[in-house]
């Protein structure tokens, strides 16, 4: 497992902590052990295959079902000692909406504040204020079964909101919606976490989700973490990165290609390119570069290439990713199935 900045977040307050977490039904071992800290306000993003254990961490955490060993803090409540006061502090949106399609997008929201006990005018204020937040105060007086899938989304958010969680589970929040609809889900996101300090702890389909939003990145297969880190670090642990250098004739690729005979480098001698193994950090970037600048040699262009986060799920997991049919529509980035 990648370490990373990991020293560093360990001493900020964790919104989580487990140590050892365990679960198995009868012979089947679900969660083996997992180790996890979330210091507060970032968000964390669990990915894996099918059948990895990523819902029944959530469950876990979020008290729905017990586990069978370990100890685990949420929002400086020990989860077994004290569930109370964990579900106080939380706010769960599952994968499939809570939202009722009988009532309206308003009294969705105040039956939530009635369980979150809040008085009528409490709950009043709560829901409006929700609603322009959520740009739903037009769909307020309609029934929820009328309401678009992005709509219901936010909604199901809106409505784990109106208990004001300081940490919330989004269990593949997006998964079904389209590109815009995904899009404006994140946005939100980032909101909560920036502007109200919220701790996410994510579970996504898209690998572009967790990169595009999470602080760190923890990859688990078969109920063991075999991967945490940054979106960077992470994609740093796969090779295939490299640095491509077009050059503008022959005799400066010749030159060039020269300069690094003892690495692994690969030629391209009609398309005037070199490409060089790097793992993509700074301190690689700028040798190569002090090397052809040392040697008077021009680069006409220079890209770095990266591993994604689909090589590292499938490195590390070792197992394809079927395309997800929801997914499949016009979009400037590649948005897989990676449950």
């Amino acid at each position: 497992m990648t370490t990373g900045t990991l020293t560093a977040q360990n001493t900020r307050t964790a919104a989580i902590s487990a140590t050892g977490l365990s679960k198995s039904y009868g012979d089947k071992v679900v969660l083996d052990g997992l180790d996890l800290h979330i210091p507060e306000g970032t968000v964390f993003a669990l990915l894996g295959p099918n059948g990895a254990g990523k819902t029944t961490t959530v469950e876990i955490l979020s008290t729905l079902i017990p586990a069978d060993g370990g100890e685990v803090r949420v929002a400086g409540h020990d989860l077994a000692r004290e569930p109370e006061g964990v579900r106080a502090a939380i706010g769960v949106t599952g994968q499939f909406s809570a939202v009722d399609n009988l009532l309206t997008t308003r009294e969705n929201l105040t039956l939530m504040a009635d369980l979150n006990h809040l008085d009528s005018r409490e709950g009043r204020r709560r829901a409006a204020e929700l609603l322009h937040r959520f740009e739903l105060t037009e769909a307020a007086g309609k029934p929820a079964a009328t309401l678009s899938g992005g709509m219901r989304r936010k909604l199901d958010l809106a409505m784990t909101l109106v208990g004001d969680p300081r940490i919330i589970f989004l269990d593949e929040p997006t998964t079904g919606l389209d590109p815009r609809s995904r899009r404006t889900m994140w946005e939100i996101i980032r909101g909560l976490v920036a502007d109200e300090g919220v701790t996410i702890f994510l579970t996504t389909q898209y690998l572009e989700e967790a990169d595009q939003l999470a602080d760190r990145i923890a990859v688990l297969d078969h109920g063991k973490l075999v991967a945490e880190g940054t979106a960077e670090e992470l994609k740093r642990l796969i090779p295939g990165g490299h640095i491509r250098l077009r050059f503008a004739d022959a005799p400066a690729l010749d030159a060039a290609a020269a300069l690094f005979g003892s690495v692994a480098i690969s030629r391209d001698s009609e398309a005037l390119t070199l490409r060089i193994p790097s793992d993509g950090s700074v301190p690689t970037l700028r040798a190569v570069l002090d090397v052809i600048d040392n040697a008077g040699v021009r680069a006409e262009e220079l890209t770095v290439h990266t591993p994604d986060l689909d090589d590292v799920f499938l490195t590390l997991t070792g197992r394809p990713r079927p395309t997800d049919p929801a997914a499949a529509q016009p979009t400037d980035t590649r948005e897989e199935h990676a449950r």
